[in-house]
């Protein structure tokens, strides 16, 4: 492990949930949305009613609440959307951060202490819609966190340097229409260097750029410790 990796993994033995904190550790639920995926062969992800279709069929069959995963998955979510598949640019379709699918409306807890370093909603079809990027020291050591397809309201208030305790409420899940045609949920991710990026960072990389976002952006779960039920 790298001087982050090693900051988040002991800043806490036990799991951290980052939502409503009446959801029980054991109602999160292993999900998977890789294009190795069969049994999404014939499913539509990218359609936000079909991807929720299947989602809660994952839920509900395991009798969770939420559905989370995806850290360094190869996706076909994107398939359909310009901004990852540009003409004589490299296809962005690895995911750099957790997922996590419930329902609009739902809060969003801040997992440490933080402050806000910028917000920003990214309205562009296939962005994060609104999103805020908290900034966090510890043991010297200065990150960011980042919170994708929230709800607009959620940006109502905010201001740089705004701070939030561990536990916090920091926001609420977008619906489709704001967090810019996803099913719900939340994409959580932890970012070493913001590199000049403000309310923003991409939470989707090329096969060719990977080595590079993934120092950059460590599996949020060695800070969550999210284990789920199987």
């Amino acid at each position: 492990m790298n001087e982050l990796q090693k900051v988040l993994d002991s800043y806490s033995l036990r799991s951290i949930g980052i939502l409503d904190s009446t959801i029980p550790m054991n109602k999160y639920i292993p999900l998977d949305l890789s294009k190795s995926n069969e049994t999404l062969l014939d499913v539509d992800v990218t359609n936000p009613v079909t991807c929720q279709s299947y989602i809660d069929t994952v839920v509900k069959s395991k009798d969770g609440i939420v559905a989370y995963g995806g850290y360094l998955e190869e996706r076909n979510l994107y398939a359909d959307k310009d901004g990852f598949s540009a003409a004589h640019k490299p296809k962005r379709n690895i995911h750099l951060g957790i997922d996590f699918w419930t329902n609009a409306g739902t809060k969003v807890l801040a997992p440490l202490d933080g402050k806000v370093h910028s917000f920003k909603n990214n309205n562009v079809v296939g962005d994060y819609g609104p999103t805020i990027i908290l900034e966090h020291t510890l043991h010297h050591i200065t990150f960011y966190t980042l919170y994708g397809h929230l709800s607009i309201e959620s940006l109502t208030g905010l201001f740089k340097g705004k701070v939030f305790k561990a536990g916090e409420t920091l926001a609420k899940l977008g619906t489709p229409d704001i967090n810019v045609n996803y099913a719900p949920h939340l994409h959580f991710q932890i970012i070493k260097d913001l590199e000049g990026n403000e309310g923003d960072y991409p939470g989707v990389c090329a096969v060719e750029n990977l080595q590079h976002y993934k120092f950059n952006c460590p599996n949020p779960n060695y800070l969550l410790k999210i284990k789920g039920s199987s």
